[in-house]
């Protein structure tokens, strides 16, 4: 190769033939191929790479897990082993599944004026941040918590804090924290969009989104049974949050009439919000591209898998079209040896969300 160098600038005759390696594209993963999403939470008991499986198994393309114990303080820090973190990874991959979201535990309030709480909470937060990543969850849910009798402002700028302490010296890559819009119970923050606005914008830099409930967004007020009331809802998210912010829909129908503050989740079609709601709702196009996420309860054998096929019907697919369509059949696996299984606290199948603690 003919080349000079001058003034520090290196050149070459026409002849030559150099074609300097450019970065390889980042790999967009499967899930973001703009296809419908839906999935449902599943238990980590016993092997937390089963979870895949489980949902897998459902007829589910994403999926909701908690990552430890979700009514349990821990009494050191939890952490998934790297060998079951690889497994999951794989699996993960194996099964085209996405997005994978955490919730966070029912113990941890960010808001709460009692000082030893706060900073249990705060711990137990970083902790849940931790495992996410080990994971390589897209999401982290958490609900923003209770400020007692401390008042919204003070409740607002502690749950900030809170979260950008727990995050302080993690590289959260492609992690996204995402607050759950509440009922409206107690003095619960969330029920009001603009209270997640505000701890949004006080989050700086850090990757944030937002998580909308159906059943919390019926409870809290919203008449999202209608086109009209639906629209009306709509308008208010992206005026407030913007539903550009909005990554995952809890699909969850309510046991309780609109208003009533009352977090109570119902079996898809089963409750007040009803079917024909719900088509509207995963049909929207202004929510195509959000992941629908069951956390319905399983009051008879079956509930789960009828849940996400109800989802399906709606968006005008069925289970079995859809595994044909590009799900992965599901593989023969080997079981862990003994003493090989995830080092993770059991967790139930249960998803209502429960009050915090005090």
């Amino acid at each position: 190769m003919a080349e000079e160098q001058h003034r520090g600038v290196v050149t070459f005759d026409a002849a030559d033939e150099y074609h300097p390696e450019a970065p390889p594209p980042p790999e967009i993963p499967a899930w973001k191929d703009g296809s419908i999403r839906i999935g449902i939470h599943t238990s980590i008991a016993g092997d937390i790479a089963g979870s895949l499986d489980i949902a897998h198994g459902l007829g589910a393309n994403a999926l909701q897990i908690f990552s430890s114990s979700p009514r349990m303080w821990e009494r050191g820090p939890s952490r998934i082993q790297e060998a079951d973190a690889i497994r999951f990874r794989d699996l993960r991959k194996e099964l085209a599944l996405g997005p994978v979201v955490i919730h966070d535990n029912y113990l941890i309030n960010l808001a709460s004026p009692n000082p030893v709480l706060r900073t249990r909470s705060v711990q137990a937060f970083h902790q849940e941040l931790v495992r996410a990543v080990t994971l390589g969850a897209d999401y982290l849910v958490a609900h923003p918590g209770s400020g007692k009798e401390s008042g919204i402002d003070a409740a607002v700028s502690a749950i900030t804090q809170g979260i950008k302490h727990a995050a302080r010296g993690l590289k959260l890559g492609d992690l996204r924290i995402l607050l759950e819009n509440t009922a409206g119970q107690g003095t619960c923050v969330g029920s009001r969009f603009e209270e997640l606005k505000a701890i949004l914008d006080g989050c700086g830099d850090l990757p944030m989104g937002v998580c909308i409930d159906t059943a919390h967004t019926f409870a809290a007020g919203w008449e999202i049974r209608t086109a009209e009331g639906l629209e009306t809802t709509l308008r208010a998210i992206d005026r407030t949050i913007g539903l550009a912010r909005v990554y995952v829909i809890h699909a969850n129908d309510s046991k309780t009439a609109l208003g009533s503050r009352v977090d109570r989740h119902e079996n898809i079609g089963k409750g007040k919000i009803g079917l024909e709601a719900f088509g509207r709702i995963l049909n929207h196009p202004q929510l195509a591209g959000k992941a629908f996420i069951l956390e319905t309860p399983i009051d008879k054998p079956g509930d789960d898998r009828r849940n996400v096929a109800a989802l399906w019907k709606l968006v005008g697919r069925t289970v079995t079209a859809k595994r044909g369509a590009g799900m992965k059949p599901r593989p023969h696996r080997v079981k862990p040896a003994a003493g090989k299984s995830a080092k993770v606290s059991r967790a139930s199948k249960t998803t209502k969300p429960r009050k915090r603690g005090k």
